[in-house]
């Protein structure tokens, strides 16, 4: 997750007709963005769903002290309510779709960033929605498609972090040490030493600032890891051995666990055939 490249800014999009109204409470756009593509931090008033019809983007939230990083393959969507801070770094090239929803038509107690499984009704609507024009079906399939958002299946895909300025630097420094090789180590023992803090020091600050226990959240950096290779087509023995398994049938049994899909559901095979 740690990129390398040059990243290529794009603008928001704060044309006037792109906010959603009590009238029109739901708005989809598309874009085509290139890879290596990053959207700045940015915040609105309305809540957004945020997914790939193609392609691989990394979404980064910040809400109170914690950052949460969401690698997003298609078949999955990121729901940011208003006023959080976001940005996307497009990790392969996608057709981004973003939903703007006005806070009139958000889902009772939707105040946290979430994962949704993007079903394929759901997916038809949000392209219906790029193209609808006001009347009885626009009103129609929006309702539709916001109903559609709240029952869908939510998933743990995101990769907490301590704030860059307000969390523990120790704890950042460990973070980020396991997301640039998360097979270097598979133990919390073997990676404190390197930041100067005791295993008991680091696993409360686990608990204390991110809400989790250390290998509950390297399974989600293993998966954030993974995840961009097997876009890029590696294949997946090797992916397994990057994400510090022995065998590719244990890395498969806890990947389709985590995600309800063998790693061959992700994987780009065109490219892995090159």
């Amino acid at each position: 997750m740690k990129r390398k490249t040059r990243l290529t800014p794009v603008p928001f999009d704060a044309s006037a007709k792109r906010p959603p109204t009590p009238e029109r409470p739901v708005r989809s756009r598309a874009r085509s963005l290139a890879m290596d593509a990053h959207i700045e931090p940015h915040q609105h008033p309305w809540s957004q769903f945020t997914y790939c019809a193609s392609g691989l983007m990394q979404v980064t939230v910040t809400q109170g002290e914690v950052q949460t990083t969401f690698i997003v393959p298609p078949t999955r969507a990121v729901w940011i309510p208003p006023e959080v801070q976001h940005n996307v770094v497009v990790l392969e090239t996608a057709e981004l779709r973003t939903v703007d929803l006005d806070p009139g038509v958000t889902p009772t107690g939707w105040s946290d960033c979430r994962v949704l499984v993007v079903s394929k009704l759901l997916r038809e609507l949000v392209h219906a929605l790029e193209d609808s024009v006001p009347g009885p079906r626009d009103d129609a399939i929006m309702a539709l498609a916001v109903d559609e958002m709240a029952h869908a299946t939510t998933q743990a895909l995101g990769v907490p972090m301590p704030h860059p300025e307000h969390g523990d630097k120790r704890l950042r420094a460990l973070c980020e040490a396991v997301l640039r090789d998360p097979a270097e180590k598979a133990q919390l023992r073997d990676w404190v030493a390197q930041v100067g803090a005791s295993e008991r020091t680091v696993a409360r600050l686990f608990r204390d600032e991110l809400g989790t226990n250390f290998q509950q959240w390297r399974q989600q950096a293993t998966l954030a890891h993974a995840l961009p290779l097997l876009a890029r087509g590696m294949p997946i023995s090797q992916v397994a051995a990057a994400s510090g398994y022995a065998s590719d049938s244990a890395f498969s049994a806890m990947f389709k666990l985590a995600m309800g899909k063998a790693p061959s559901h992700f994987q780009n095979k065109s490219l892995s055939k090159q």
